[in-house]
């Protein structure tokens, strides 16, 4: 039984909804906030630009990294920050180096928001601070959350239990206010979040066995519960799904045969295909463009077609089909299969020709012979 009052769970991969509780109300997001912040920041600058720390003053109980007004610090550095820390004063430098204030920058979070199609969400500072403005939903959250673990330092940066600040005024070492990332080797992201109003919050990513799932758990009253919701989604949607090869590298997928000859030539997928599926769910392959008949020669991993993969009636995966062994060039008479016969019956023909020739030769002499005693007497 969950604690949290609004949750989802998503299999990205097939994209069902796995399980939901009041996933579309709104509530306040608190420092997931920042999963719009940093998406802006790597859609807007490079990873070895550099930002400058502008002045933050914020309460004592708010996650900061220590920065200091002037200081400049990479990117990279940057979002290591905002996304594992969840450091307030990295997103006001953020906000004012890709907005120029914090204002437009706002402006930008929720014109993004809409692009999105981030249809109950609304932000009215880059942080998270509690405002009847700064608001999503669980379903929203999820949506966000796959738009940023799209690019692969995000993705590197969520699954890092802590990280070294190497840029800036001093090296700094921030550890990963998502707990579960080092504790239980599949979770994999994203953002914590907490406030008064929000309670606390997590939107989280996890792998195992191929299977990708994403969570968001919203308003839970402790950082316990929070993180116990969490694993009983991740391990309820790992119980439902799998991922089964149905096309697995050098294995024949069909046989051909090879200009007339009566061996046939094995066909194999080059990759193999992993799929991922409900559990109980058929896959379905198609074969593209394969011959029905090969003509030698040909060496062995020769492209004869495709195989795709079909999930509920779409192509979800696709290999080359290739030969399995090199095959030969066909002899004279595998190219010529009429040879044979025709120089049988040449054959024959011959053989009747010399033998009435033979005949023919017999009967003149003994006729010949006839005629003479005829003479002679």
């Amino acid at each position: 039984m969950l604690s949290a009052p609004e949750a989802i769970l998503v299999e990205p991969a097939t994209g069902d909804v796995v399980y939901q509780r009041r996933a579309g109300a709104r509530r306040p997001m608190a420092s997931t906030t920042k999963l719009m912040t940093a998406l802006l920041l790597i859609e807007h600058r490079r990873l070895t630009d550099r930002i400058t720390a502008v002045p933050y003053d914020g309460l004592p109980a708010e996650s900061i990294a220590g920065l200091h007004a002037g200081e400049r610090l990479t990117v990279a550095d940057m979002l290591r920050a905002l996304l594992l820390a969840s450091a307030n004063d990295a997103a006001a430098a953020i906000a004012v180096n890709v907005g120029g204030s914090e204002r437009r920058f706002v402006r930008m979070m929720n014109a993004r928001a809409r692009s999105a199609g981030l249809r109950n969400t609304h932000y009215a500072n880059p942080i998270g601070l509690d405002s009847a403005a700064n608001y999503s939903t669980a379903t929203d959250l999820v949506k966000l959350a796959l738009l940023l673990r799209r690019n692969a330092f995000a993705r590197d940066v969520m699954d890092s239990p802590r990280a070294v600040l190497r840029s800036g005024d001093h090296r700094r070492v921030l550890e990963n206010r998502n707990t579960l990332v080092a504790e239980v080797p599949w979770m994999n992201g994203v953002k914590t979040g907490h406030t008064q109003r929000a309670g606390y919050i997590l939107v989280g990513s996890a792998s195992r066995g191929g299977v990708p799932l994403v969570s968001a758990v919203l308003g839970t009253p402790s950082e316990g519960a929070r993180n116990a919701d969490t694993l009983a989604l991740m391990r309820y949607g790992f119980a439902q799904y799998a991922r089964p090869a149905p096309l697995v590298a050098g294995r024949t997928v069909t046989t051909l045969a090879v200009d007339g000859r009566s061996a046939r030539a094995r066909i194999v997928a080059q990759r193999t295909l992993r799929v991922v599926i409900r559990r109980g769910e058929r896959l379905r392959t198609r074969l593209v463009g394969v011959p029905k008949q090969l003509t030698g020669p040909l060496p062995a991993g020769t492209r004869v077609g495709a195989a795709d993969v079909i999930r509920r009636g779409r192509v979800v995966a696709s290999t080359p089909l290739v030969t399995a062994t090199a095959i030969a060039q066909a002899s004279f008479w595998h190219r010529n299969p009429w040879a044979g016969p025709t120089l049988g019956l040449l054959a024959l023909c011959a053989m009747g020709a010399a033998l009435a020739g033979t005949l023919r030769a017999g009967g003149w002499r003994r006729a010949g012979r006839r005629g003479q005693r005829s003479e002679t007497a």
